[in-house]
């Protein structure tokens, strides 16, 4: 029986939001014309699955500025208009169109990946595994950079595609509780 099935026929799908703390959104890009890979993640990121047997959806949203390679001067150039243009730019969505299950515990989903102001399609699979009374879903897929306008330099030192590894675990939105942030004082009920 696959996750789908187990959420209960209603209109109304049931909303897994995404445990950032517990999830990771990775990415590798070969350079030096394919000598040698740069892998890196992005540090803050939100998003959620809406999951019912007649309804799916998927949202992951990225602060792009949060991107990290491990190298202050490269992450400074991704952040530019070169590539990223976070002033301009400051988020990558990726919004799903159409979300199938394909078998127990797979899923196909077809969407538009939005970076540097621009959107292009993207399809993949995503595995999804109850891990007690949460999801974990994991996707791997590929990306052309040049796709969003972003360079390679004059010598074309980064060859496509760049790798896209999305691991995330997911609670059931209601179970989750937003605290009001430290500065603020909680507010009472009269």
């Amino acid at each position: 029986m696959s996750i789908i099935e187990n959420t209960p026929r209603t209109s109304v799908p049931t909303r897994w939001a995404v445990d950032p703390e517990r999830s990771s959104v990775e990415f590798a890009v070969k350079t030096f014309w394919g000598l040698t890979t740069v892998s890196g993640r992005f540090e803050r990121f939100d998003g959620w699955y809406d999951a019912a047997p007649d309804c799916q959806s998927i949202e992951l949203t990225i602060d792009a500025s949060s991107l990290n390679t491990e190298h202050g001067k490269r992450d400074e150039h991704l952040r530019s208009a070169d590539f990223f243009d976070i002033s301009d730019h400051p988020e990558v969505r990726f919004t799903s169109t159409s979300v199938c299950n394909v078998s127990n515990g797979t899923l196909h989903v077809e969407g538009g990946l939005e970076a540097a102001g621009v959107v292009v399609p993207l399809e993949f699979d995503a595995e999804v595994r109850q891990v007690g009374e949460e999801l974990e879903v994991e996707a791997r897929t590929t990306v052309d950079p040049r796709r969003f306008g972003m360079s390679s330099g004059h010598v074309r030192m980064i060859p496509p595609p760049a790798r896209l590894h999305i691991r995330v675990r997911l609670t059931e939105a209601k179970a989750r509780t937003k605290q009001a942030p430290a500065h603020e004082p909680a507010r009472i009920a009269a």
